[in-house]
This record gives structure tokens, C-alpha cells and sequence, in this order.
């Protein structure tokens, strides 16, 4: 019954979205009343949750009749994850997908925007989930039947089961990925809107501040789930699918500084960025969804990929012919070099060609197959050697630019973080010598650092303190994560080796010693610990119990290592492998400093973006009329980006039409 009903709820989706996409054309066109369309939207909302709740209900009934439940529910698994469970396989996932587009739909729909963009804008928008719905109906349905019907299921994959992260991370990311295809749909709705769609890029900007911020903290969310489940003792490996969610973070991150401030010269830019970070998106889709990439974050082998790949490449065909249309604006004055706007245009451009390097990175084993006979392979050293020198750039540009803004000052007041950027290398190379990579690395985020501590005490002297703090924080954190990516990467130390009863393993001042293994069973499987003797740096002991656990349902080991958490380092032990007479384990220990200073810098990085969206909204339902003379909204929230250039009222006003 409840599969009956939940492929019914699928094709009624469908139908409402398909009829929705017709009646907004038909306002567009024709100037209909909106209301029947805006019900549209509401009613493909309610066909999205009808189907999630009607899955949630059969995972939690153990309804193995349908065959998502039979093959990822299961009796023992425990509720919180048989809840996180919908989304823990493609099938299910895809319906997490529709609910997130349906709720940004139905959210877009009740905006009072100039009528023709908001028409045009919300097609877009509706074609899209159109075809995830069809997508869910017809190649994806998690509600197909199942026969005969099993007494039990395997449950979720076992690592999925491992974390609390896993209610919150995908959530999160799906929230970040597909709230940009608002910014997308506004794009492409501009040059068909005519006039009315010239204050597109006013619109989009708040949509697009509340996407990133989601997505920052999907993916730093993402970065410590992997680090405190997977045993290896890291956070980012340049994985397909990490990719797959770092490629439209740079786009969405270079858009919103490029369509700050007087965006007029740069009007194909932003549409180019906005639409390239959506597409950026469904290409991500693909890499994750079709098997074409081998990945632990990747689902398996399925038919979807054929469709996917078609439809990223419709969208890029519609977004190169929709964009073309605009009309050629007379040339503008270029600005100085040495300005801030310049600084601006040139970090969009070095966020673009980071993308362009992981991009390439990404795909060519996927191309070198076919192409060449032999599937290539790219590791972190090619990573390391292209994308990571242009992110100090980067970094060190964020910190020119507010300097710039006073042109006649501009040098002089580079002088502070210049020195502290000068000490910060001398003293450290000096006393650690962490390597020519991590060295400038905490060079440029020391220059990024003091500058923002400038510009908090301009802040604060102001008659306003609360303005621009939003964007202060943004980058403050990225300093932050940069400190922490380069600390943890130049003084991290691991060692790996099989110790008897007794006897101790060390690294780095910090040493193990086995005590003794300890095995257990239960309904879930079974599973091996290890009790070690953890003496850190300082002398002080503990006891930490890192453990191998077996799922027979699904005939899978996972590891379960133990973090002893400081407040300037980690210590990471993993269990590898125990002996058949519980006399040694062998073990590795990892001594990881600074790693702590990721998860603080980009939960700072995701509360900037947050707040910074929230001002960009209030800003957006401000009357025109009372801009003029009012300090500027803290609008911003990445590099360079000021709450000066965010109030600028060229950026939303007819210069910058699509």
C-alpha cells in the first residue's frame, strides 16, 4: 500500500511541476494572474513531502515489501538512523533532493519580484524539478515492489550508522547546492525579461549568500565527519565527489565579490558565474549519482547517469543561448590597477582558475579512458602543486583589497599586515621550518588576519559597530582554515606498527601501549577494541579504545578510531588489525596539530555567510528611496567582499541588468 501510494505521489508531482512550469510560461508571455502558478508550485511541495513522509513511514514500519526499505531498513537498526536512512542510498536521496527544490521553489514562487523575471526565472526553476521528478519516477523510484518479501533488511551502509553528522551533512549540502538554482534561474530569466529583468543580480544576491553559507558548512561538516569516521586520519582527500562539492563553492564564492559594487562592466561575468556554479552542480550529480567515479561518498552503479550527463549538457547549451541574447553595452572606463575593484575582478578570476584546475583534475580520468585505453589516475600532488599556490594568492589578495578602497592610503595601510605577515614568517620558519608551502600559507593568512583586525577597529570607531561584521567573520574564518589546513599538513607525524601485550608504539612525544584486546557480539555483529595506555606530551594518561566492528548483514568492517581532542592538537589512534590470539594489535598513531582550528574557522566562515544573507535580504525589501545616506548593509561574505560595495546602489540598480 504504502509503495502504491508513494509512486503515485511521485507522478503527481511530476504533473504539478510540469503544469507549474506551463502557467508560469503563460504568465510570462501573457500577463496571466500568478496565483494558479504560485499554487503550482505549493502543490509540487506537498507531493514532495507526501512521498518522503510515505518512505520515512515504511523505514520506520520495516515495510520490506518496498524495495528501498528491503534493501537499506532494517529491525535492528537504531531509530535516529533508520530516520537518516532515506537518504543514505540513490533512490531515497533523490527524494531528499525534491523536497530541498520544491521548498526553494515554492519559497521562490511567493517573492513579489518584477512580474516577466519572476515568471521567466520560476520556469527555470520548474523544468529543473520536472526533471528530478522524472528522474525519481521513472529511473530512481525508491517505492518499487519487492518479491518475495524479506523478514529483515541489511540496514544502511555501516559507515552511515557511525556518526550523528549523518542527519545533518546532507541536509545541509543538498540546502547549499541547490539553493543556487535560484541565482541560475534569475540569469537566464534576465535577457528574456527585458527591462524588468535589469535588477536581477540585486535579487539573486541574497539566495545566493544563504546557498554558500549552507554549502561551507555542508562541506566543512563533511570535512569532520570523514575525519572522525574513516580511520585515516584526515579530512580532505581530493576525492571525486569532495570535488564534486568544492567546484560550485568556488564559482558561488567568486560571484557573489564580482556582482558586488558597481557591477555594471561586469555584467556577463556575473551571468557566466551564476549560472556556471548551478551547472557546476549538476555536473556533481552526475559525478555522484551515476557510478562514473569511484568514491566512498559515491552511490553505485545506476541508469541515472546517461540522463544526468544529458541534462547538464542541455543546461549548458540553454545557459550559452539564453545569456547570448544580451544587447552590447557601450565600454566603460576600466578601473586603476592598483584599486580595489581591480582586486576584486583579479580573485574572482584566480577563484575561477582553482575550479578550472580541480575541474580538469576531476574529469580526466574519466576521459583518459575512453580517449586513451587506460584510466588515469590524478593524486593530492597534482592538487597540491596547482590549486593550493593559487589559494595563497588568493588569500593574500583578500587582504589587499579593503586596503585599496582608499586609494591615496591604500599602501600605507598595507604596512601593518605586511609586517605581520613578515614576522609571522620569520618566527616560525625560524623555529619549526614547516616547509616553503605552509610557511607562506601562514604568512598570507597572518596579512589577512591584521588587515581584518584593521578594519574591525575602523568598525568600531564607526557610529555603526555592527556594520560589516558579517564579512569580517566570513574571513576571518577562511584565515582560520588556512592556518589550520597548513599546521596540520606541515607538522602532522603518524607512525603505524603491530605491538604485543605490553609494549608501546610513539610519535611526535606522544606514545600507546596494548593492555589488551577485548572482544563482543551482539544482534548488530561483532566487534574487536583494543585498550591502550594514551600518555600524551605533557605525561598525562588515558585510556582510549579504538575498534574494528564486523556488519555481517552487509559483510563489512568498519573502523572506529579514538581522537584525544586538545586544545593545539589532536592525537588520532586507529586499529588496523588484531591477532588471531588477542596477544598484539597493530595499530597507528597519528599526532595531528592545529586540525581543530578547520572545524572553528569554517563553522566563523558559514555563520558570516548566514548573517551576511540575512542583511542582503532585509536590504532587498528596504524602499529605494531609503538607501540614500544610510551606512552600508553587511551584505558581505567571502574574500574581498565589503558591506561598503554590497549598499553600493549600482550593483542592483539598471547598470547591472543581465
Amino acid at each position: 500500500m504504502l509503495g502504491e501510494l508513494g509512486t503515485a505521489s511521485l507522478a503527481a508531482g511530476l504533473a504539478c511541476a510540469t503544469l507549474t512550469a506551463l502557467l508560469w510560461l503563460r504568465v510570462a508571455l501573457f500577463g496571466a494572474p500568478a496565483r494558479p502558478a504560485r499554487l503550482g508550485a505549493a502543490a509540487t511541495l506537498v507531493a514532495a513531502v507526501a512521498a518522503c513522509a510515505l518512505l520515512e513511514t515504511a523505514l520506520l514500519r520495516h515495510d520490506f515489501s518496498v524495495r528501498f526499505v528491503a534493501e537499506n531498513g532494517g529491525r535492528q537498526v537504531p531509530l535516529y538512523y533508520a530516520v537518516t536512512s532515506l537518504w543514505s542510498a540513490l533512490d531515497g536521496s533523490l527524494l531528499l533532493w525534491l523536497l530541498v527544490l520544491g521548498g526553494y521553489a515554492a519559497l521562490l514562487a511567493r517573492q513579489r519580484y518584477p512580474t516577466r523575471l519572476h515568471a521567466y526565472a520560476m520556469v527555470v526553476v520548474s523544468t529543473v524539478t520536472m526533471f528530478f521528478f522524472a528522474l525519481s519516477r521513472f529511473a530512481a523510484n525508491p517505492f518499487r515492489p519487492v518479491d518475495p518479501v524479506p523478514a529483515d533488511g541489511p540496514g544502511p551502509n555501516p559507515l552511515l550508522q557511525q556518526h550523528p553528522a549523518m542527519g545533518v551533512h546532507p541536509p545541509l549540502l543538498y540546502a547549499g547546492y541547490l539553493g543556487l538554482v535560484v541565482p541560475f534561474a534569475l540569469a537566464l530569466a534576465a535577457p528574456l525579461a527585458g527591462p524588468a529583468g535589469r535588477g536581477w543580480l540585486r535579487l539573486a544576491r541574497p539566495w545566493a549568500l544563504a546557498a554558500w553559507a549552507a554549502l561551507t558548512a555542508g562541506i566543512g561538516l563533511g570535512a569532520w565527519w570523514s575525519y572522525a569516521v574513516l580511520g585515516w586520519g584526515g579530512y580532505w582527500a581530493w576525492d571525486p565527489v569532495e570535488n564534486a562539492s568544492l567546484l560550485p563553492w568556488l564559482t558561488a564564492t567568486a560571484f557573489l565579490h564580482t556582482a558586488l559594487g558597481r557591477a555594471a562592466g561586469r555584467a556577463a561575468w556575473n551571468t557566466t558565474l551564476a549560472t556556471a556554479s548551478f551547472i557546476l552542480v549538476l555536473l556533481g550529480t552526475f559525478l555522484t549519482r551515476s557510478g562514473a567515479v569511484a568514491s566512498v561518498h559515491a552511490f553505485t552503479d545506476s541508469p541515472l547517469g546517461p540522463m544526468l550527463l544529458g541534462f547538464v549538457l542541455l543546461a549548458v547549451v540553454v545557459s550559452t543561448v539564453a545569456t547570448g541574447r544580451r544587447t552590447a553595452r557601450p565600454a566603460r572606463r576600466g578601473a586603476p590597477v592598483l584599486s580595489r575593484p581591480t582586486a576584486v575582478l583579479v580573485n574572482g578570476v584566480l577563484l575561477v582558475t582553482i575550479a578550472a584546475v580541480v575541474l580538469v583534475g576531476t574529469v580526466f580520468p574519466l576521459l583518459s579512458a575512453p580517449l586513451g585505453g587506460v584510466r588515469a589516475a590524478v593524486g593530492p600532488a597534482y592538487y597540491q602543486r596547482t590549486a593550493v599556490p593559487l589559494a595563497i594568492v588568493v588569500l593574500l589578495l583578500a587582504g589587499v583589497a579593503p586596503a585599496l578602497r582608499d586609494r591615496a592610503r591604500g599602501l600605507r595601510r598595507l604596512a601593518v599586515p605586511g609586517g605581520a605577515a613578515l614576522a609571522t614568517v620569520a618566527v616560525v620558519g625560524l623555529l619549526s621550518r614547516p616547509g616553503l608551502p605552509a610557511l607562506t600559507a601562514f604568512g598570507a593568512a597572518a596579512f589577512m588576519l591584521a588587515g581584518l583586525a584593521g578594519q574591525l577597529v575602523d568598525r568600531l570607531r564607526a557610529r555603526n559597530r555592527v556594520v560589516g561584521l558579517a564579512g569580517l567573520v566570513a574571513h576571518a574564518g577562511i584565515a582560520l582554515v588556512a592556518v589550520g589546513v597548513a599546521g596540520s599538513s606541515a607538522y602532522g607525524r603518524d607512525t603505524e606498527g603491530t605491538i604485543h601485550t605490553g609494549e608501546t608504539l610513539r610519535v611526535a612525544g606522544v606514545s600507546v601501549r596494548l593492555d589488551g584486546v577485548d572482544r563482543s557480539a551482539g544482534d548488530g555483529g561483532m566487534a574487536v577494541g583494543a585498550r591502550l595506555r594514551l600518555t600524551g606530551a605533557d605525561g598525562t594518561e588515558r585510556t582510549v579504545t579504538p575498534a574494528l566492528r564486523y556488519h555481517p548483514a552487509r559483510d563489512a568492517t568498519v573502523t572506529v578510531p579514538a581522537i584525544d581532542t586538545g586544545p593545539l592538537r589532536d592525537t588520532y589512534v586507529t586499529l588496523i588489525a588484531v591477532a588471531a590470539d588477542s596477544g598484539s594489535a597493530t595499530v597507528r598513531l597519528a599526532v595531528n596539530p592545529l586540525v581543530g582550528l578547520l572545524w572553528a574557522g569554517g563553522a566563523l566562515t558559514a555563520a558570516g555567510g548566514l548573517v551576511a544573507a540575512a542583511g542582503a535580504a532585509r536590504a532587498r525589501r528596504r524602499p529605494t528611496g531609503q538607501t540614500v545616506g544610510r551606512p552600508p548593509s553587511p551584505v558581505a561574505a567571502g574574500p574581498q567582499a565589503t558591506a561598503a560595495e554590497a549598499a553600493d546602489p549600482g550593483a542592483g540598480g539598471p547598470e547591472a541588468a543581465g
